[in-house]
């Protein structure tokens, strides 16, 4: 894992290594508010909007699986792992609070 703030063009989020092609799963409930590769450093991106507070993103995946308007529940299969930026299995994660980059493990559980 890269921790949070590491990462060039994307050290707002923490990177998790894994397997090509694993499950990238929701981490709460919501709706995918942008599903694409629009915004280049993150590659095929996910954000699910959790509440009028809370984001989460989800870069570099190999495949999306969910589209944007797409409610999803915690656990959901959203995407399929793709290749980091140092060209190893990963899944680059971020949390918004209010549009502000925060450290997404305090509000993973343990």
């Amino acid at each position: 894992m890269s921790p949070y703030g590491a990462a060039q063009g994307t050290g707002s989020g923490v990177g998790i290594g894994g397997q090509l092609g694993a499950d990238i799963r929701a981490s709460a409930a919501g709706q995918v508010v942008y599903a694409g590769d629009g915004l280049a450093a993150y590659g095929n991106l996910v954000i699910i909007k959790h509440n009028d507070t809370f984001l989460s993103a989800y870069g570099h995946n190999d495949e999306l699986v969910v589209g944007e308007g797409d409610a999803v529940r915690q656990g959901d299969v959203i995407a399929r792992m793709g290749m980091g930026p140092e060209r190893q299995p990963q899944v680059h994660f971020e949390i918004r609070r209010n549009g502000t980059p925060v450290d997404p493990l305090g509000y993973l559980p343990n």
